[in-house]
């Protein structure tokens, strides 16, 4: 094998096995690009992010500049590493074209999605809450583009009916390193992505996770999995907003959309009915729903928003 003179970039716990993997194979990781610490926990401590405490751990220099797409400083001290390749896992900065030109070999991206489906910044989410039967790592050349540079190698990954994200997430994460490591022993060729069966991924907010009682039961189910732990699935009953953690799809009941129907929390969809299986109270534990409705009152006949 041989040995590449690299910089790693990336932040959260997603990209920390392909990190390892570099270092493991023996490759020399001149640098690690992160995200800066920042103020985390109820005394709002500054801290480093997942990479950056890896990184430490395995003895690697690390930087974590804010920024760095018109920064001269940052340019000049990226080509200044004489680097062979770098690899890029959910960085969370845009990298402009002085540094995804500097290194020999480009700049290779681990991203999570059979491109070019699944562009941007939740392709994670976004397949699960589609319905896809797969998912998958793509390692690209990374270009100036939005997730559009050529693809050097894929695997796919399966998604079931019980996919949740962090189960995706992880299984995703576990194949990047192997992946990533292959494209720079074998140097595939680089193939265009087509034009056609291009989507994009957007970015998540809390607004997301409202439960559209209208929707289908399995259209809901998908985005209860797709969207815990974060941002997180809820729904509104009185004045209470009720977090939903865990649920599943019952197309034989029906009724009126956002009804309960049995004391067992099956609550009614515009098609079908979605059982929850597993309910959080604001400030509270997350617990089974049989628990949880031994303390809570929701009756059949309530209707939820």
């Amino acid at each position: 094998m041989q040995r590449l003179r690299l910089a790693f970039m990336g932040s959260p716990d997603f990209s920390v096995p392909a990190l390892r993997a570099l270092h493991e194979a023996g490759h020399e990781i001149a640098m690690v690009y992160c995200q800066p610490p920042r103020p985390a926990g109820r005394g709002h401590k500054e801290t480093p992010c997942p990479v950056h405490r890896a990184a430490l751990e395995l003895g690697l220099p690390v930087r974590t500049p804010a920024r760095v797409r018109r920064d001269a400083a940052e340019h000049a001290a990226f080509a200044a590493l004489e680097l062979d390749a770098a690899v890029v896992a959910a960085y969370g900065l845009i990298l402009p074209r002085e540094m995804l030109e500097a290194p020999k070999r480009g700049c290779l991206n681990i991203h999570a999605s059979l491109l070019p489906r699944w562009r941007g910044a939740g392709p994670i989410q976004a397949a699960i809450l589609a319905g896809d039967r797969e998912s998958g790592i793509t390692i690209m050349r990374m270009d100036e583009g939005l997730d559009t540079g050529p693809m050097l190698l894929r695997e796919a990954v399966p998604i079931g009916p019980h996919t949740t994200t962090p189960k995706l997430h992880d299984a995703l994460a576990a194949i990047g390193g192997p992946l990533v490591l292959r494209a720079l022993a074998e140097q595939p060729a680089p193939v265009q992505q087509p034009e056609d069966g291009v989507t994009y991924a957007p970015k998540l907010g809390k607004e997301d996770g409202r439960l559209n009682w209208a929707e289908s039961a399995p259209a809901l189910d998908r985005r209860v999995r797709a969207l815990n732990p974060w941002p997180g699935t809820y729904f509104r009953h009185g004045e209470e907003t009720l977090r939903v953690l865990e649920a599943e799809p019952v197309l034989g009941a029906s009724g009126t959309p956002g009804a309960v129907l049995d004391e067992a929390a099956l609550v009614a969809c515009g098609e079908g009915a979605l059982r929850l299986l597993r309910l959080q109270r604001a400030g509270r534990a997350a617990m089974p729903a049989e628990a949880f409705l031994r303390g809570y009152a929701l009756r059949p006949g309530d209707v939820l928003a």
